[in-house]
């Protein structure tokens, strides 16, 4: 039987120096643009357009206008059915003579605009503060709902504290892949946060517990079907019936989002990115971190590590 468990220090060290990658790109991203990841217009306001074409306009043709003006990472969307040709601009704070000048470059590089139809406005903030916190507390209350469920549902089986401090430990070691990633992305090719980003990290939150309570659940009927066989062994048994399961499952959610990655457009491309990112360490974390770190802690490994450290600085 192939020891899947037993490599859970290699699998612990991998983590540790994509994890420290991440932050030293937030610490960067913190000392450059003033924030662990580059903030959008969602999050600092900027300039409205509402653009109506008079002929078809593509996503591609308006953004490489507004790119060419000084506007990097212009969140574009379009508005109402494809043929209304009516698209919805999001860039950082444009002047009056930037405004003029764009329009007039989109009248002959994209296709004529309706100015009759067409707006232009400063915005405050539509992220900020009150949606983060929002976040936030989404992710808080989640945490301890899953922490209760998975001890309630394991309740049988002893520590089960564990099985769930486990999964939020895998859970968090997914955001902070994720969010190292988007500000890697951020230095290397200047991605921005939006509202998307958030949603993405919420959808990483979610999928981040399936896994390893499949994995858990696996492990709860071993240990009275097999009892007196090592844990660790046990353990190792689990994850090998069961990972065919994880990997198919994910795998095939992996696919879609690589073919929405391709053929999405410019607009999806941080935000199933970064979900992508996620999807990929919350399947690596349910089977080399949440299963491995309860081993470790079952086993009194944890505790026989912190004892040496104990007695070297005694």
């Amino acid at each position: 039987m192939f020891d899947f468990v037993g490599k859970r220090r290699w699998y612990f060290l991998i983590s540790g120096v994509v994890i420290l990658l991440g932050i030293a790109a937030m610490v960067y991203s913190t000392i450059t643009y003033g924030t662990p990841v580059r903030l959008s217009v969602d999050f600092t306001g900027g300039s409205l357009f509402v653009l109506h074409f008079q002929d078809k306009a593509t996503e591609d043709g308006i953004r490489r206008v507004f790119e060419a003006n000084g506007f990097d990472n212009p969140i574009i969307q379009q508005l109402g059915a494809h043929e209304d040709n009516t698209w919805q601009v999001r860039t950082s704070f444009a002047t009056p003579e930037q405004v003029a000048k764009i329009q007039n470059q989109l009248d002959e590089e994209v296709a004529p605009i309706d100015r009759g139809m067409s707006s232009y406005d400063t915005v405050k903030p539509t992220v900020g503060g009150e949606v983060t916190k929002a976040a936030v507390l989404a992710v808080v209350m989640a945490s301890i709902l899953v922490l209760l469920f998975i001890w309630y549902s394991f309740r049988r089986v002893p520590h089960a504290f564990r099985y769930g401090t486990c999964a939020l430990v895998a859970m968090l070691h997914n955001v902070l892949v994720a969010t190292g990633f988007f500000a890697v992305m951020g230095i290397l090719k200047g991605w921005e946060i939006d509202a998307l980003f958030l949603t993405a990290i919420l959808t990483v939150v979610g999928f981040s517990v399936q896994d390893p309570i499949v994995v858990f659940d696996r492990i709860r009927e071993n240990t009275f079907k097999r009892r007196g066989e090592p844990f660790e062994i046990l353990v190792n048994r689990s994850i090998l019936e069961t990972i065919h399961r994880s990997l198919a499952t994910q795998l095939n959610a992996m696919f879609v989002m690589a073919a929405i990655l391709l053929f999405g457009g410019a607009s999806m491309e941080k935000f199933i990115s970064t979900w992508l990112v996620g999807m990929v360490s919350g399947t690596y974390a349910s089977l080399c971190i949440a299963v491995p770190l309860l081993v470790v802690w079952e086993t009194g490994e944890l505790g026989r590590l912190f004892r040496r450290k104990e007695r070297a600085t005694a």
